[in-house]
């Protein structure tokens, strides 16, 4: 079985493949400190809760945008799986060519998304991820990462509103019954929400008047993909897949295990 591990800015994903089927998948919320034995002590448990003997593991990959818990995962996988895992990085095959003024500038779970979606739904394409951030990546036909955008997350956003306002408290990010909220909530949500769907349509309008990509599929992933596909009038994601970025690991480690 393969262990596949992405290191958020909130959380981290961890997926477990038999094959090419992905049978189990976890959360865990990012802490920083944390030590290599509190790590792998808690995805220890995850796996007797989900009945997997560690020793049937036989591959370890990651990917990170969190240096700092970079040696901890590491370790973890190390002490208690005894696999040191391979990292998305510099001297990986992904199989993309990065047209990026700087590629070591890209981060990791972009590469990864991108890879996935020409993979798995082909190019030209536009992968927009909705986690701590959102972020925007622009796929050529011939599987070039042309670059994109990065947008302050839907979550982040609404944190720092409510952090740096009097009267403004948090609210549940749910679909609004309309644009024209009327309460403090509901004029929150809305703004939020419909707000950011604001975003991603001209983004996405932006990006497919670019020479090549005027019918590039739309990609989309994170947690708050769905809500954003519910609120849409007219269709700007064309794939919501909650699981590419694990599904992106998957491939690069299939791309790189013979090395």
């Amino acid at each position: 079985m393969l262990l596949v591990i992405d290191v958020g800015n909130t959380n981290i994903k961890l997926g477990l493949y038999k094959g090419d089927k992905l049978c189990q998948s976890w959360r865990l919320s990012v802490k920083v400190p944390r030590t290599a034995d509190e790590l792998g002590i808690e995805i220890s448990n995850m796996f007797k809760v989900g009945g997997v003997d560690m020793k049937d593991i036989t591959g370890v990959i990651m990917s990170s945008v969190c240096p700092p818990l970079n040696y901890t995962v590491e370790h973890a996988c190390h002490y208690y799986i005894g696999i040191k895992p391979m990292t998305v990085g510099t001297g990986i095959k992904t199989g993309l060519n990065v047209k990026y003024t700087n590629p070591q500038e890209v981060g990791a779970d972009r590469i990864v998304n991108s890879v996935a979606a020409y993979k798995l739904y082909g190019g030209p394409c536009i992968v927009v991820d909705f986690g701590t951030a959102t972020t925007f990546n622009l796929i050529s036909a011939k599987g070039e990462f042309m670059g994109g955008c990065i947008c302050p997350g839907i979550k982040s956003s609404l944190e720092s509103l409510v952090s740096n306002t009097a009267k403004l408290t948090r609210v549940e990010l749910t679909k609004p019954q309309s644009i024209v909220g009327k309460s403090t909530d509901a004029n929150l949500q809305a703004g939020i929400i419909y707000g950011f769907t604001g975003l991603v349509k001209y983004i996405v309008q932006g990006f497919r008047k670019q020479e090549g990509f005027e019918n590039a599929k739309v990609v989309a992933t994170g947690g708050l993909s769905q809500l954003i596909l519910s609120v849409e009038e007219e269709k700007i994601l064309d794939i919501v897949d909650r699981s590419l970025t694990l599904k992106g690991l998957k491939i690069i480690y299939d791309m790189n295990k013979k090395q």
